[in-house]
């Protein structure tokens, strides 16, 4: 399947990933004609903001689209898929954690275009900086999936369904993880009166040491000499929350296990 210069795209899905990644086709001149999701406010309300019309049930997805953009949670991706009308369009799904050709039974030209970055609806996110990677089922369609990356970013990659997923645990661990540890320090600290935005300049610091050195070599605190005299304070100080105290005994200890390596 060869791209046209100015492709059709039908979302299916209509969550954070998908709303974003559709703004910015959108604004780059990208037309998309449908929005699918199962709930009718969030297929209208991003329908609406790209010009697209809307789609609640999986029967009434166009076939007139030249690609589909399977946008949705990891539970339910194969399911849609295998109920999606059969067309001639290049099928992409953006997960990090599912295999390509879950497509194969039902399609000859697949691929995966995946984002690697953390979505919201609400937070505009600027898509040149965020890192593509790319697989497809044979030449012509990785040719095809790199042009449509190439309108969202210049930095792409081709990895297969088993680095993907490596790499996607390796996100959670800097994303996902990193964020919910931001949540028990803003619950440790909101009992004080002192505001969590106090911790901002020590986050961005943080992120932007690693930017410069190996998050090994960057690594500080009391875990790193295993300063036992510490810790165990600090751990009593936590007795309200046992599983916020088994959080750090946890962290401590893989802290200096790696340090010692």
């Amino acid at each position: 399947m060869i791209l046209k210069e100015s492709p059709t795209v039908t979302f299916i899905g209509a969550g954070n990933l998908a709303t974003q990644l559709a703004l910015c086709l959108h604004k780059s001149g990208i037309k998309i004609i449908q929005v699918f999701s199962r709930t009718e406010e969030a297929a209208s309300l991003l329908a609406m903001k790209v010009g697209a019309l809307s789609c609640t049930h999986i029967p009434d997805i166009t076939s007139e689209a030249d690609v589909y953009i399977f946008a949705l949670k990891d539970t339910v991706l194969e399911d849609v898929a295998s109920k999606t009308p059969v067309n001639k369009g290049l099928w992409i799904h953006t997960s990090g954690s599912m295999p390509m050709n879950l497509f194969a039974p039902y399609k000859e030209s697949y691929g995966v275009l995946y984002p690697l970055q953390t979505f919201s609806k609400t937070k505009e996110v600027d898509f040149s900086q965020i890192p593509l990677f790319l697989e497809g089922s044979n030449e012509k369609v990785m040719d095809t999936i790199k042009k449509l990356a190439n309108i969202l970013s210049p930095h792409i990659y081709f990895v297969d369904s088993e680095k993907r997923k490596r790499l996607h645990l390796s996100a959670v661990f800097a994303c996902n993880f990193a964020n919910h540890l931001y949540s028990i320090a803003d619950e440790i600290i909101r009992e004080t009166g002192i505001p969590f935005s106090v911790l901002f300049p020590l986050i961005q610091e943080t992120a932007a040491k690693v930017q410069e050195l190996p998050p090994l070599d960057a690594q500080t605190g009391p875990a790193v000499r295993y300063d036992q005299n510490i810790i165990n304070k600090q751990i009593e100080m936590l007795k309200d929350s046992p599983e916020f105290q088994e959080i750090y005994r946890l962290l401590s200890q893989s802290i200096f296990h790696l340090q010692k390596k």
